[in-house]
């Protein structure tokens, strides 16, 4: 019955319209009754959206069951990559979807509060796990914030190129700035190979080539990256 009031309602906004199409049509092509409809959704612009409170409950139980074993902004990339997988399930309807909602103000300002939820998801938990850090809060809300701005822009580029390619490998690679930025550790790499034209680390300068200054900065524990990198540039001096 959902699939179908889904399947109907999208019918009826391609051929008419979203503005132009009522509750009272997406019900009679289903062959359904008004409170069938309402028995799923509670508004038209509920049936744009039909699996978001699903996803919801999916990344709110995978956080849940994080344990302190688990590097906290890695769960909070892994717990966004939940969200990519829901779109990707249907590249179709997400295709149609995203164009929808591009031409209709009113589901773009209804997105924004879906999005929204996700993030206040990904921050509860942050500050569950910063609880007594010194900006504790604040980073937890800074880095929920990238994570989704991060998703989200891959996710439209792989929305705007009609759901062709790697939508995965999009994500990834944008998660990869939020857990180089945050996290403690290195990125993930899905395939464990280094970045195309990385070289092995060494522990010397190569032959033939000088060697460079070391510059130490010193800072305090929980100082925002802003900070830290304008110490490093003060260090190095004007030109770098």
């Amino acid at each position: 019955m959902r699939d179908a009031l889904v399947g109907a309602a999208f019918q009826l906004f391609l051929e008419r319209g979203y503005e132009q199409t009522t509750v009272d049509d997406i019900v009679t092509l289903a062959g359904v009754g008004r409170r069938s409809f309402f028995r799923y959704f509670p508004s038209k612009e509920d049936v744009v959206f039909p699996d978001h409170e699903r996803c919801l409950a999916d990344m709110t139980a995978f956080l849940a069951a994080s344990g302190d074993e688990h590097e906290p902004v890695r769960r909070v990339c892994d717990a966004a990559r939940l969200v990519l997988r829901m779109y990707a399930e249907n590249p179709t309807f997400s295709v149609q979807r995203y164009r929808l909602t591009k031409s209709v103000p009113g589901l773009r300002a209804y997105e924004l509060s879906v999005v929204w939820r996700y993030e206040r998801q990904l921050a509860e938990y942050l500050r569950e796990r910063f609880a007594g850090r010194r900006d504790g809060t604040l980073q937890a809300d800074v880095i929920a914030a990238a994570a989704v701005a991060a998703h989200n822009n891959a996710l439209r580029s792989w929305l705007r190129s009609d759901g062709q390619g790697d939508a995965s490998a999009e994500v990834d690679h944008a998660l990869g700035y939020v857990q180089s930025a945050f996290g403690t550790g290195p990125a993930p790499r899905p395939d464990g190979d280094e970045p195309e034209g990385a070289e092995p680390a060494r522990d010397e300068p190569a032959r033939d080539e000088p060697a460079e200054d070391v510059v130490v900065v010193v800072s305090r524990r929980g100082a925002p990256l802003w900070r830290v990198v304008q110490e490093i540039e003060t260090a190095l001096g004007p030109g770098t």
